[in-house]
């Protein structure tokens, strides 16, 4: 009976630019994000998988540069025997010629790119039958072509593919959603599925593996990689995740009230290891109501302790601010200082005004305080 080890991995997004950071935080992610491949390489190695699939998406965009397309190569030529199956996704589809034809050309014998859905033997007794954005937007289930292929008697069946299985905005299939049910309909041994940022689970035969590299607060935690030994043809696969990302992702909701120790609470919700901070991206979500004090310690707080992490930002766009009249005379007692302070004051608090207008009075409001009070420090 044939068995077979290997790795799932799927959405590397190579030369991904992280616009929403600043210089040095990109830079890190960057250079983490080029060094996915050796340490893929080293899983394999040190596991005894001889195949690693990539569920699409290797490179972010359909026009990654020159550098980034011959290092990745590089990368995967280092690791023979390993052998490297690819497929385009959505950002590198099949459309992106220059791309493809770029690899073409300097692609190591290791390395396979799977342009066409067809089958290919991979090891003797076992078929991937992989099914490659070949366009951007498809119109249609690309892994329809898998139920009706043909492969050798006894041999395992492996189904490659990019795509998501649920249109979540309508809560039911749409016309690019891949079935369900794909991998049973097409008696496959395994369905390595790719476009999903996140680990899921489709059902006992179907697995997204989520990027090896997280890139995004709404998939916390460090990225992983899927060990998949196939016992024989339909046998039951064996999984196990495998961490691989150098970057944890963090996502603290602190849920805070007048007369708490707001520096307490944060070091509480941060990682315990300070020495691990570098390799931390943390956001922090706070809500509730402060006093205008404790709105003031919580940013300085997050401002001093930054530099210590790759990075750490303050999501404050539900937490509310309780002013009292006491604020008001730390701001000032008469003049027009005051009148300007009890204003925003008497706006923030209005409920007759729209939502958007209350917020905007707070806020300002808020930088009037802070900035009187730094000024008397």
């Amino acid at each position: 009976m044939t068995s077979l080890r290997l790795l799932h991995t799927s959405d590397l997004h190579l030369g991904k630019r992280f616009g929403q950071f600043d210089e040095e935080t990109r830079a890190a992610l960057q250079q983490a994000r080029m060094g996915i491949l050796p340490r893929l390489a080293g899983i394999a190695a040190t596991e005894g998988a001889g195949h690693v699939l990539i569920a699409g998406d290797l490179f972010d965009t359909e026009t990654p540069s020159a550098r980034v397309i011959r290092q990745a190569l590089a990368a995967m030529a280092a690791a023979d025997p390993v052998q490297w199956w690819i497929i385009p996704g959505n950002h590198d589809s099949g459309a992106a010629e220059p791309l493809w034809a770029e690899m073409a050309r300097h692609a190591p014998q290791n390395v396979h790119r799977l342009m066409q859905p067809t089958p290919v033997e991979i090891a003797p007794g076992a078929t991937l039958l992989p099914a490659p954005c070949e366009r951007r937007f498809a119109g249609q289930d690309r892994t329809i072509w898998m139920d009706s292929a043909e492969t050798p008697e006894g041999h395992l069946r492996i189904g490659l593919a990019h795509g998501a299985v649920l249109d979540f905005d309508r809560d039911q299939n749409g016309a690019e959603t891949i079935a369900t049910n794909r991998a049973s309909s097409a008696r496959l041994d395994y369905l390595a599925l790719g476009d999903w940022h996140g680990d899921f689970t489709l059902n006992g035969h179907s697995r997204y593996p989520g990027t090896p590299e997280r890139d995004r607060f709404k998939h916390p935690g460090r990225g992983s990689c899927l060990l998949v030994d196939l016992p024989g043809p339909g046998q039951p696969p064996q999984l196990r995740p495998v961490e691989v990302g150098q970057y944890h992702w963090q996502d603290l909701a602190l849920e805070l009230a007048p007369g708490q120790d707001i520096g307490t609470l944060i070091r509480e919700a941060l990682p315990d290891d300070p020495q691990d901070w570098p390799n931390c991206l943390i956001r922090i979500r706070a809500r509730g109501w402060v006093t205008a004090d404790q709105h003031m310690q919580l940013s300085g707080f997050v401002a001093e302790q930054a530099p210590a992490f790759c990075h750490l930002s303050l999501d404050g766009d539900d937490l509310r601010i309780e002013h009292r009249a006491e604020d008001l005379d730390q701001i000032a007692t008469t003049g027009a200082l005051r009148a300007a302070a009890e204003l925003l004051m008497a706006e923030s608090q209005n409920s007759a005004l729209a939502e958007e207008a209350r917020d905007v009075a707070a806020a300002a409001l808020n930088r009037l305080y802070a900035a009187v009070r730094e000024g008397a420090e």
